[in-house]
């Protein structure tokens, strides 16, 4: 099963052996362990749980320690459900390691963007304002019209000032450059969401 959670390290970069010079993020990958498996037959549905990372066990509820019990303290727990199955295969206990993967695969990563805090339209939804021109300089940087005068109201949607950043992103058609299965370390192409310690899933392309 190729899926792995990993925290995001750095940005850096990658020649290929062709001489390019790509740029690319640096992963610290798993390993991470199977909590639960779970069935058609008994769940509705097929999925595996997996924890990733240590917590101390004080930060953790009774309930979630009793079921865990010798698999350790996790500090991340997430479900996969593959849409190809291939859940019969693994039992709680099992670990998946970096090796899951190799250079060249295909894979796409979800993880939570930066916050970016309260922005204007300016900056949250690229509007290019009004024009420093005769006589205004003060609307630079406003909406401008938000509704029509016959509605008398704002049709929802319209894109305003608001909170920015903090959402669950998505990057498709990214690949595996390297691993190294030593030191648990992923190098993967491109920018992936969020600051450095960011939790990212990593699946194969259309797992």
């Amino acid at each position: 099963m190729k899926f792995l959670l990993a925290t995001k390290q750095e940005m850096t970069q990658y020649f290929s052996p062709d001489g390019k010079c790509i740029a690319a993020t640096l992963l610290s990958a798993g390993p991470i362990t199977v909590t639960e498996v779970r069935t058609k037959e008994r769940d509705g549905y097929e999925a595996v749980q997996f924890g990733f990372g240590t917590q101390l066990p004080k930060r953790v509820n009774k309930p979630q320690l009793g079921a865990l019990k010798e698999l350790g303290v996790f500090r991340y727990m997430r479900e996969f459900r593959p849409k190809t199955g291939g859940t019969a295969e693994l039992k709680a206990g099992d670990k998946i390691t970096v090796e899951a993967f190799a250079a060249g695969d295909d894979i796409e990563v979800s993880g939570i963007s930066k916050g970016k805090g309260f922005q204007g339209v300016v900056k949250r939804h690229g509007f290019h304002g009004g024009d420093r021109t005769h006589g205004q300089k003060h609307s630079e940087r406003e909406p401008g019209s938000i509704g029509a005068t016959g509605l008398q109201r704002v049709i929802p949607g319209t894109r305003m000032a608001g909170r920015m950043g903090s959402d669950r992103v998505t990057i498709k058609g990214l690949k595996v450059l390297a691993i190294d299965k030593d030191s648990n370390l992923l190098l993967v192409s491109g920018a992936i969401p969020g600051r450095r310690g960011t939790l990212i899933e990593i699946k194969a392309a259309n797992s």
